[in-house]
């Protein structure tokens, strides 16, 4: 069983929440290509969500080729063409980190801060 959280009380949509979560189980390889999913109702279940949810969401993950639904069978992970996975992580990471950078000048904080937090945060 995979896990995902969720907050419930954050103001990103429940459904953008599932989506990035299982986008980045995906992309990491935590679930790799053939890896079975969850059915739409244990993954509502699990997070206690409306199926309708998990069902979008896994509508927009085959749409954007990280997912494979066989009828019947269940969703699995799709084995994405050449090095598209390599490229889809590193603008995720891109689009977290020039969000993390608008913080950062927001409160203040210069990019050479913001690297020496982000160095102190990747040796723990």
């Amino acid at each position: 069983m995979i896990q995902i959280t969720i907050n419930p009380r954050s103001p990103i949509p429940i459904y953008e929440q599932i989506k990035e979560r299982l986008r980045l189980l995906l992309l990491a390889g935590t679930l790799a290509p053939g890896d079975q999913l969850p059915s739409v109702r244990q993954l509502a279940v699990q997070l206690t969500v409306n199926p309708n949810t998990v069902a979008k969401v896994y509508r927009e993950l085959e749409q954007e080729g990280l997912l494979a639904n066989h009828p019947g069978k269940g969703c699995f992970a799709a084995a994405p063409p050449g090095g598209r996975r390599r490229d889809e992580r590193r603008t995720l990471i891109r689009n977290e980190a020039r969000a993390l950078a608008e913080k950062a000048r927001a409160v203040g904080l210069s990019a050479a801060e913001l690297i020496a937090i982000i160095q102190e945060e990747s040796h723990e």
